[in-house]
């Protein structure tokens, strides 16, 4: 077997090989071939046979797009659905499995943080004694107010006088409806400001 060795140059290096076989040698000019050997074997039904009990060739699947008859190969059209063969085929892929458990317990610290700062500005219960003492407290100012208001003059002829006389009855007005709402709840929550 002769061997090929590439060189720097780029032309092939043979190399002579002594253990193989040599080739028959070249027919003489006078030999001829052997003729009129014949077979019994029939062809032509052999070969009707094999194709009766041979298994039918499945033909190629394809698609016909026009009235003339164009025909396309089935398989790279997109019309045969090979994905939802597959295996892993409806199955969550990994990475989104990570995130979303990533944006889960992200979700569950924020939580977290959120009670924390909720018990720590949490609403304190007014006590019913609690309750009485500023309801008591907001009747005395509106008395005071009332009893200011009571004693203006009864002609008010200056603008500073009907600035008094309006700043008076919006507080009264405002110590009304505050007393009006303590009345009203008997259950009332205040923020702590800690």
């Amino acid at each position: 077997m002769k061997t090929e060795r590439v060189t720097g140059g780029g032309s092939p290096e043979k190399k002579f090989d002594r253990n193989v076989p040599k080739k028959p040698a070249v027919p003489l000019k006078t030999d001829h071939p052997v003729m009129g050997i014949q077979s019994g074997k029939n062809f032509i039904n052999t070969n009707a046979a094999d194709v009766i009990m041979g298994v039918a060739k499945k033909p190629k699947p394809i698609y016909v797009d026009k009235r003339t008859g164009d025909k396309h190969d089935l398989e790279p059209s997109g019309l045969v659905p090979k994905y939802i063969n597959k295996k892993d085929y409806g199955v969550t892929p990994e990475y989104i499995c990570k995130r979303n458990e990533e944006i889960k317990k992200a979700q569950e610290d924020y939580d977290r943080y959120i009670q924390e700062n909720l018990k720590k500005a949490a609403m304190k219960r007014l006590s019913n004694e609690e309750r009485e003492a500023v309801l008591q407290g907001l009747k005395k100012n509106w008395e005071e107010v009332h009893k200011e208001f009571q004693s203006l003059s009864v002609f008010i002829d200056s603008i500073p006088k009907k600035i008094r006389k309006q700043r008076l009855e919006e507080e009264m007005k405002q110590l009304e409806h505050d007393i009006g709402i303590i009345e009203k709840h008997k259950i009332i929550y205040i923020a702590n400001n800690a």
